[in-house]
């Protein structure tokens, strides 16, 4: 069972002018599909915020995660660093995708090429009560790599 969507208002800007709106290329894709409205070649090794000619309103309570398209990491080596990137239900800017190229020869964008995708997801805040201790756990204070590791 999948809960109705929700209405997000997008203000598409004069460089995202014929630009396709975001959309789930299938029925039951989880991100919507958004596209460059930029044209570069992406340097091995190099970062850039790629425009996508638009802005959004989330509604309060929301969230949409900016996250990579996976045949483009698998294929050539690019991605979204700061995955997922958030965008918070304040920000009235422009959807900005930050890419690198982890890969070994440059990368072309070119305008309309599919980028990354965004997921919109509910958030929860939240508020920290510093206390004294801490209750006990069986991991306690276990930190990277301390499940999951077979003993030797």
């Amino acid at each position: 069972m999948s809960l109705p969507p929700i209405d997000i208002a997008l203000k598409r800007l004069s460089h995202g002018a014929d630009l396709p709106l975001p959309a789930y290329a299938t029925e039951g894709a989880a991100g919507m599909d958004i596209v460059a409205a930029e044209e570069l070649d992406l340097a091995p090794g190099a970062r850039h915020a790629v425009a996508t000619g638009f802005a959004i309103a989330i509604p309060d309570g929301y969230e949409v995660q900016v996250r990579p398209r996976s045949g483009l990491a698998l294929k050539h080596g690019v991605t979204v660093p700061n995955t997922p990137g958030t965008i918070d239900s304040d920000y009235r800017g422009e959807v900005k995708v930050i890419m690198i190229n982890h890969g070994d020869t440059p990368f072309p964008i070119r305008r309309g090429d599919r980028v990354a995708q965004l997921v919109v997801a509910p958030v929860q805040q939240a508020r920290f009560t510093e206390v004294v201790d801490l209750d006990e756990t069986v991991r306690g204070a276990g930190g990277f790599g301390s499940t999951g590791v077979l003993s030797r």
